[in-house]
């Protein structure tokens, strides 16, 4: 969340949630699609009728296309995340660029997730006019080995508003953590009257 609190007002520009009154979530996958947990996650979704984005991998599309095309067909979004999970800060802006536009032959969208969250101010300035850059308001931290699936449930719980904007990661990595949280976060924000849609992509 530090890097949230440092870069939101300082890049306004950037999409960090859909401010409003409806009870919306709009839940987010990043770094897919793999056969191990993509699959997993769209039963999931459909099984409490939730729309959800996934920020997909342009070589993960290029291993399972046919996942990638299971997204589509149940009616989900997706979202560029560069070709090769690159981190803008560590790249310089030619290869950035090159990478998420060969990711862009796979994924057509208008959305454009950065790695990491990482991403410069003059990179912004080359993708702004052809894609809506997709940050996020809740970070489920799925990721990180020294969490419970149950605490990134309650990151999520406790960071959670009307229309906030949800990470999640369909990794290996994340997998332990996703499939105790995923499922807690589904029933108990439908409890509480929110529905789940999928962020526009064009």
């Amino acid at each position: 969340m530090l890097l949230l609190r440092f870069l939101k007002p300082v890049l306004p520009s950037l999409t960090w949630n859909f401010p409003g009154k409806e009870k919306i979530l709009y839940l987010t996958f990043d770094d897919g699609p793999i056969p191990e947990l993509t699959p997993w996650v769209l039963d999931l979704l459909r099984v409490y009728n939730a729309k959800a984005t996934f920020f997909c991998l342009g070589k993960n599309i290029q291993q399972h296309p046919e996942i990638y095309s299971e997204i589509l067909k149940h009616g989900h979004s997706t979202g560029n995340h560069t070709f090769h999970h690159l981190n803008g800060w560590k790249t310089n802006n030619q290869a950035y660029v090159d990478d998420i536009v060969k990711c862009s032959t796979l994924v057509h969208s208008r959305l454009f997730r950065p790695p990491y969250g990482k991403i410069s101010p003059a990179q912004i300035k080359l993708l702004r006019r052809n894609y809506r850059i997709m940050m996020w308001d809740v970070l489920s931290k799925d990721y990180n080995q020294k969490l419970s699936g149950t605490d990134c449930f309650d990151r999520v719980r406790r960071g959670v508003k009307p229309g906030s904007v949800v990470v999640f990661h369909d990794s290996i990595k994340a997998g332990p953590r996703l499939k105790v949280a995923l499922p807690l976060v589904l029933e108990h924000f439908r409890a509480e009257g929110y529905r789940f849609e999928r962020i526009p992509d064009s």
